[in-house]
């Protein structure tokens, strides 16, 4: 899922392509992308885009006269500006531009991606699910945030309530440079893990946007993705951590993963995984050395 790194480019491509250009029509391929009925969807035609701005996951385009485009990339969502039309399979909707078509597809076969056309200020405020800006928000504002129901770090990070635009990937990333296990109560945060968890939330996130921009450099993004060469521990489970060597860990739930570091994050215990604790019972190995 594009989470606030990817997002903040793909808010930078589309202010410097679609910035005051009008909006023709918008041609709906997959019926299940749009997830409002009023105002309805041709009330966009001939409107010119204003702004674009990032709300926590989603994408908000403004338009004239406070109508708004809300899109939710979700998993496999993506855009794609002036590219070659990818298959009908893959393919949601057509924006077509003044200057250029915006495409948005998804490559899966989880139709997940949606999108909603809003009208008002109020309306589109109920999409903000409160969570604070880790970029922007004080310290303090971050830890009351964190603090304010007793989780683990890794879910209060990835709940949008409390945090706004990081999820599974950068989460990762996030507590491996702070060298806290994701298991962590955040009830039992001390002041000093408090600060460490926000200053590494900050150097994270600002790496990343500055890579990715770097990547694209003029360019509309195009490999988005949540799995990137150059991350410690996301997506490296039996890789070597890139600080100490220790082969990366992982936990399975549901659909994802967290990757960690036994070593750097957990002081060598090996947290218990679903599947794999399970089956092995008293043969698993809680240490790393054990492993």
């Amino acid at each position: 899922m594009p989470e606030l790194p990817d997002l903040t480019v793909y808010v930078d491509a589309l202010k410097r392509s679609l910035l005051g250009q009008r909006l023709d029509r918008v041609a709906i391929v997959s019926p299940f992308v749009l997830h409002s009925v009023h105002p309805p969807l041709d009330s966009l035609f001939g409107r010119r885009l204003r702004d674009v701005e990032r709300m926590a996951k989603r994408l908000v385009l403004d338009f004239d006269d406070e109508l708004y485009l809300v899109i939710h990339l979700m998993i496999a969502g993506r855009l794609k500006w002036q590219a070659r039309r990818p298959s009908r399979r893959m393919l949601l909707a057509v924006f077509e531009f003044e200057h250029g078509s915006l495409l948005l597809t998804e490559a899966s076969s989880k139709k997940r991606a949606l999108m909603h056309v809003v009208l008002g200020q109020a309306n589109l405020r109920a999409f903000d699910a409160g969570g604070v800006e880790p970029l922007t928000c004080t310290v303090r504002e971050f830890r009351e945030a964190l603090t304010r129901e007793n989780h683990t770090v890794k879910r209060a990070l990835t709940d949008p309530r409390l945090v706004s635009g990081i999820g599974n990937a950068y989460s990762d990333e996030i507590l491996h440079a702070a060298r806290l296990s994701p298991l962590k109560l955040t009830g039992n945060l001390t002041e000093e893990e408090a600060q460490g968890l926000y200053d590494a939330a900050q150097a994270i996130l600002r790496l990343w946007i500055d890579r990715l921009r770097k990547e694209s450099g003029d360019r509309f993004p195009e490999h988005v993705t949540a799995f990137r060469e150059g991350m410690a521990v996301h997506g490296r489970f039996n890789h070597p951590c890139p600080v100490c060597g220790t082969s990366v860990q992982r936990i399975v739930y549901a659909d994802n993963e967290c990757n960690y570091c036994a070593r750097c994050q957990t002081g060598g215990i090996r947290l218990a995984d679903r599947s794999l604790s399970r089956l092995l019972r008293n043969d698993w190995p809680r240490a790393i050395d054990e492993a």
